[in-house]
């Protein structure tokens, strides 16, 4: 059965009606909920004509977009790796003014968004592109595109926590929650590293299984997506794919 990745166009900007706002993102300019804004101010015209609603049918590859009077034009697609540190959010603002990974991208970019999240305080590989198609296929639940963690707990692990692991756990709200593969990386004298292993992650899905088993997380670094490892890739540094990169991702998504 083909994936939401075998669909994915690389060719470029996708065929298809777009709401105004969602356009203004693929095209690389800002994100969804900033093109709102923009719109709602009356400063985007569609072929000539100021347009206020975010969700008015647009073709990118077609129509005509303008921003403050200047022509939108779609960009060359960037894929990106990040290697995350810990307190920063995955988010593009914050109303509380905390630190974002923006603030970690080089400036002469344009307006690129993270695939997936990584909590607060979690860290290790992000990626972020401007191609939200291909960003849709390698967060897709049914792609089952592996993502590996190393994570420090503070308990000696055992082979029954890791069984417990691999065979899943039923959460107090009633979700279900497994991975794919644990396995002990070392042990020190209070705490464990782990290997884990997800093939379709939830929200905080290792932090909510460890706290359900009383389990306290140390440290969680996510350290390969796929077969794209982070690496020595030195910590809030960012690096473009290489091409062999990017067609390795895509081939597992196949």
């Amino acid at each position: 059965m083909k994936t939401r990745a075998a669909k994915h166009n690389h060719g470029g900007i996708a065929q298809k009606r777009v709401g105004l706002a969602r356009a203004l993102s693929k095209l690389g300019y800002c994100s969804r909920s900033r093109a709102a804004e923009l719109i709602f101010a009356g400063r985007v015209k569609l072929n000539g004509s100021v347009r206020r609603d975010p969700e008015t049918a647009t073709h990118p590859g077609k129509d005509r977009i303008e921003v403050d009077g200047v022509p939108l034009i779609a960009g060359a697609k960037i894929y990106l790796a990040l290697n995350k540190p810990r307190g920063v959010l995955t988010t593009a603002s914050d109303e509380k003014g905390r630190e974002t990974v923006y603030a970690y991208l080089p400036k002469n970019l344009p307006w690129l968004a993270p695939i997936g999240r990584l909590d607060k305080a979690s860290e290790g590989l992000l990626l972020l592109t401007n191609d939200s198609e291909w960003a849709a296929c390698i967060a897709a639940p049914e792609t089952h595109l592996d993502k590996t963690y190393h994570v420090q707990i503070g308990a000696m692990a055992d082979e029954t926590l890791l069984g417990t692991l691999c065979s899943g756990v039923r959460m107090n709200d009633d979700d279900f929650l497994r991975v794919k593969q644990a396995r002990v990386l070392r042990h020190g004298q209070r705490n464990s590293w782990l290997e884990i292993v997800l093939d379709a992650g939830k929200n905080r899905h290792i932090r909510r299984m460890l706290e359900h088993l009383n389990v306290e997380v140390l440290r969680l670094v996510r350290v390969a997506i796929g077969p794209l490892a982070l690496g020595d890739l030195p910590k809030g540094q960012t690096r473009k794919l290489t091409s062999e990169e990017k067609q390795a991702l895509d081939h597992a998504m196949r």
